[in-house]
């Protein structure tokens, strides 16, 4: 079987990135079930002016396809970036935009509901981001900055402006999706383990053994979570994200019957 084409219209800090190369032979090819275009979308972690860019372009994309699309979105839209807010407004829009989307739960949304149901796990939380999200939704930065001691207060603030749409759609997210031979997730999949007995804590959070791992699972792996400079195509996982909330480069791959390439928020 040949190895599918590869194109991408991302960029780094340091300029154009070009043409991804032709991968080897994989072993499994990443194609959509006929009829389908998928879209996975990494992490947004409420870099909502970057989100904006790439749905306009995902959507020029999907608008002459024959294909019908479906919008999965890989997890982590809260924390780190500035605009975790308007993020999460765009996202409770998106059904008036897109008949089908899937929405998935990375280890932020999990971190922050956490802290909204038991007010536990603060301090882990701020030091992965979570003062962007406190602030984004106007929750008072305290003298001497946000503390275990304040986590309380903080909590029930959160809780009092926090929109009850925004607290819906967190609480729906989905753990995984599965379409043809691809399993889409937020983090990743623990080798060794069929794919419908992975537990929730490996699914949110594991990069290694996964990352390095050459197993075949049944399915490609399609998932956000770890970072790289340039979204990676292996013959077991697709991983795309390339650490928008830093980099200004929000990412999506499109898989198609046919082929697998890359879309991204950069210019």
């Amino acid at each position: 079987m040949s190895a599918l084409p590869l194109r991408s219209a991302a960029r780094s800090r340091r300029g154009l990135l070009g043409l991804f190369r032709r991968e080897p032979q994989p072993e499994r090819c990443a194609v959509a079930p006929e009829g389908q275009r998928l879209y996975a979308i990494g992490d947004i972690h409420g870099r909502a002016d970057q989100l904006e860019r790439l749905l306009d372009r995902l959507e020029a994309d999907a608008k002459p396809a024959e294909e019908e699309p479906c919008f999965v979105f890989l997890g982590d839209y809260v924390d780190r970036g500035p605009e975790v807010q308007r993020t999460l407004d765009i996202l409770c829009r998106l059904p008036e935009r897109f008949q089908r989307l899937i929405f998935l739960k990375g280890n932020h949304e999990e971190a922050l509901l956490t802290f909204l149901d038991l007010g536990v796990r603060l301090e882990p939380w701020l030091a992965h981001g979570g003062e962007a999200t406190l602030m984004s939704y106007g929750v008072a930065r305290p003298r001497g900055g946000f503390a275990a001691g304040d986590a309380e207060e903080l909590r029930e603030e959160l809780r009092e402006k926090l929109p009850q749409e925004h607290l819906t759609f967190l609480r729906n997210l989905e753990m995984s999706y599965r379409c043809g031979e691809l399993f889409f997730v937020h983090a990743g999949v623990r080798p060794g383990v069929p794919l419908e007995a992975q537990i929730a804590e490996d699914l949110l959070w594991i990069r290694e053994p996964f990352l390095s791992s050459q197993e075949d699972y049944g399915a490609v792996i399609v998932h956000g979570h770890s970072i790289t400079q340039l979204p990676e195509q292996r013959p077991n996982r697709i991983g795309v994200d390339t650490g928008a909330y830093a980099t200004g480069v929000l990412t999506a791959a499109v898989i198609t019957p046919r082929e697998l390439f890359f879309l991204s928020s950069a210019p």
